[in-house]
Parts: structure tokens; C-alpha cells; sequence
């Protein structure tokens, strides 16, 4: 579904990807780790169309789209959801699933009135808020969630536009150990219908969902493979996971 080659991004003389080679197969949870400062965000906001690759190519459903814009890249069903909780906290949650919804369909923003008003955007968000978990809460205003109930959120929002690939950069991040729990539970579910790009440094959700995972430092993707190759590859305890080989 994604394949990516020779990837090169440089600020200065940094290079926050250098030379990234990568791919997602249909259906596949690929999880890309690694340490902070390994170019994670980077990474996928190249992937997204939020930064634009100094060199390389990203080829989605077979079609090059390396110049193409985060909007463009989204209505050929790229989502993502971001490191930073981005909802809108003075709406409630079913008008930031609406919102979505309308964005994807095409609905004219123009006279733009409250969501709950049409049918046409209630019922798909609401279908959304029960699929991860957040319909009880549909009419509470985001700004007044709960920070993982947030992270849920964002999480509808990507899944309203109904994508084919699903970008989430640490969807864990600042989570509390039952919030996770219901994350990784929420994932669990996703993964059984979507193909999933996951970036998180929470390592126990890492091998829970992954088929295969990348790791990356100082922006080269080190090692890939499933789970349990990763666990025994001593360059990536070395370099990651902290341990003496």
C-alpha cells in the first residue's frame, strides 16, 4: 500500500531522515521506534504531505505522490492524527467527528450551522464515537474530556474520513496506564480492518499490535522486522532499548 525510497530531509546540516527506506503492506500495523531526536514526526509528516521530502519518493496504491499536498494525500485516504492532541476544544465531541465527516464528504462550509442539525453528518460521526468507544460522551465539549477521552477523539476524526492508511504519531503520548490499556484495546480493534502506521515509545503497545516494526535512529531506519526479531537484534538493544550485547 506505501512504499518509500531513499528518503532524504534536511534542516541545516542535520539530516532528520537520511536515505529512509520503508513499506506498508495492506492490512499491516507497522510500527516505526525509536529514541527522540531519531526523526519519527519527520518521518511522518513526509509520509502525510506535511514537509516535503528534500530527495526520494513516497508511492501510495501505486501512485507517486511525493509532490502531492497533506489535502490531496487525505482524500486518497491518508489520515493522521498528531503528537499533540489537535481537536476543537470549544466543540463537542460529535460536532469534531461532524466536522470530519463534512470535510471528507464535501459539504460546503460556507453556511456552515450545527452539525447536530444534519443527518447527513450525525449518524456517520456517530457511528465513529461508538466505534472507539466515546458515544456516552458525544455531547461533551472536547475542551472537557479527559486527555486520553481526547486522544480517542482524535482518533475518530482520522477514522471519519474513512482512510485507507492510518497515520498515528504516539497516540499513547502523556496517557496514564488505564488510558493506555484502552488505547491499545482501541488499536486492537482498528487493526483488524485498517493498515496502520504507528509511531509510540510505549514499548509493551509496541509488541502488542505490530506485525513488523522499523527502527529508526538518527534519522536511518536501523533494523526492521517482526516483533520478536526486534526484541533479539543486538544493534537495536544497543542503540534503543539500552541494553549491553
Amino acid at each position: 500500500m506505501l512504499e518509500v525510497r531513499h528518503l532524504v530531509k534536511n534542516f541545516g546540516a542535520l539530516k532528520a531522515s537520511d536515505g529512509i527506506d520503508f513499506d506498508v503492506a495492506e492490512g499491516e500495523t507497522h510500527a516505526v521506534i525509536g529514541p527522540n531526536g531519531a526523526g519519527k514526526t519527520t518521518f511522518i509528516s513526509q509520509l502525510a504531505g506535511n514537509l516535503r521530502p528534500d530527495a526520494g519518493s513516497v508511492r501510495f496504491a501505486g501512485a507517486d505522490i511525493t509532490a502531492l499536498s497533506a489535502p490531496r494525500r487525505a482524500r486518497m485516504g491518508l489520515a493522521r492524527s498528531f503528537q499533540i492532541t489537535s481537536v476543537y476544544p470549544e466543540f463537542s465531541a460529535l460536532d469534531n467527528v461532524a466536522l470530519a465527516v463534512q470535510a471528507h464528504s464535501g459539504h460546503s462550509f460556507r453556511f456552515w450551522r450545527k452539525a447536530q442539525g444534519d443527518v447527513t453528518l450525525v449518524e456517520p460521526a456517530e457511528r465513529v464515537l461508538a466505534e472507539v468507544g466515546l458515544l456516552p460522551r458525544k455531547n461533551v465539549l472536547a475542551a472537557n474530556l479527559a486527555h486520553g477521552e481526547q486522544r480517542q477523539l482524535e482518533v475518530a476524526m482520522a477514522l471519519a474520513t474513512n482512510p485507507r492508511l492510518l497515520l498515528l504519531d504516539e497516540p499513547m503520548a502523556g496517557m496514564g496506564t488505564e488510558e493506555s490499556q484502552r488505547m491499545i484495546e482501541l488499536l486492537s480493534r482498528l487493526k483488524q480492518t485498517k493498515t496502520i502506521i504507528l509511531v509510540e515509545h510505549d514499548m509493551d503497545a509496541v509488541f502488542r499490535l505490530a506485525d513488523r516494526i522499523s527502527v529508526l535512529v538518527y534519522g536511518r531506519v536501523i533494523a526492521t522486522g517482526t516483533p520478536e526479531e526486534i526484541k533479539m537484534n543486538d544493534e537495536v538493544r544497543k542503540a534503543y532499548l539500552g541494553e549491553e550485547v
